[in-house]
């Protein structure tokens, strides 16, 4: 038996050997890539969107930064980045390259090419050099990780001195009320939905399922200091339904 078999983590609900959850994480965003960001606004209403540019807003692109984007997938925060800092240059690193596609596939990608990279690798053993980026971003995407604190420890290896981490992750309500209400709506409108919209109800129920068992504000706060990060803060999007995380390598 291998130390990989033999170390359990979850696949939504799910106990699964590690070594197997990467290549069920692959399956689920190959399976949905070609309608990944039609989901994305029909299960937000188009809330993300919103999410996504409060988190420029507090990342505060500068020109000539250094982005690298992962778990980036079809391009959205690379996209919002170069918009907002024409003259930097973002990398989009995805262990999907399906996904990666579907973003070239965008009109932005087109217009954005001598500032866009696409690379396809994994978020716990990153293809960059020590140092090499500006800012490192995130979103919803590292719960899908198979050890996180590993995913934590690439970004600080391969942001600069000065460089800044932000996470936008799904998080939990403190208002235990209002989790009992988005709760329900999760478990079931979204699989049913991506029923019909995708063909695929169980990539869905595991995206659903994903969300609970990722740590809570504090928790995860916590694992972000651990990873060496200083200042680390958060702020609550629509009342915890998501959260952005901030850290800086000191």
């Amino acid at each position: 038996m291998t130390e990989d078999s033999a170390k359990t983590t979850h696949f939504g609900f799910q106990t699964v050997a590690e070594g197997e959850k990467a290549g069920l994480v692959h399956g689920v965003f190959t399976r949905v890539a070609s309608r990944y960001d039609l989901m994305n606004d029909l299960m937000s209403g188009g809330v993300h969107r919103l999410w996504k540019d409060a988190m420029m807003d507090w990342l505060a692109p500068r020109p000539g930064q250094r982005l690298l984007d992962v778990a980036g997938g079809t391009g959205d925060i690379a996209f919002r980045f170069l918009k907002r800092a024409p003259s930097a240059h973002a990398t989009v690193c995805d262990m999907t390259e399906s996904m990666l596609v579907e973003g070239r596939k965008r009109a932005e990608a087109e217009r954005l090419a001598d500032s866009l990279e696409w690379v396809v690798g994994d978020a716990m053993t990153l293809p960059f050099a020590d140092a090499s980026f500006d800012v490192y971003t995130i979103s919803f995407g590292i719960r899908n990780v198979t050890r996180i604190p590993d995913a934590l420890s690439e970004a600080y290896r391969v942001l600069r001195p000065g460089g800044r981490l932000m996470v936008l992750e799904f998080s939990q309500l403190p208002i235990p009320a209002l989790q009992w209400a988005y709760d329900r709506y999760s478990f079931n409108v979204i699989p049913p939905m991506g029923q019909i919209v995708t063909g695929d109800r169980d990539s869905y129920q595991y995206l659903v399922e994903s969300i609970r068992k990722f740590p809570d504000q504090e928790t995860f706060a916590a694992m972000i200091r651990a990873a060496g990060f200083g200042q680390v803060k958060y702020r609550n999007l629509t009342m915890g339904v998501a959260a952005l995380h901030s850290g800086w390598k000191l």
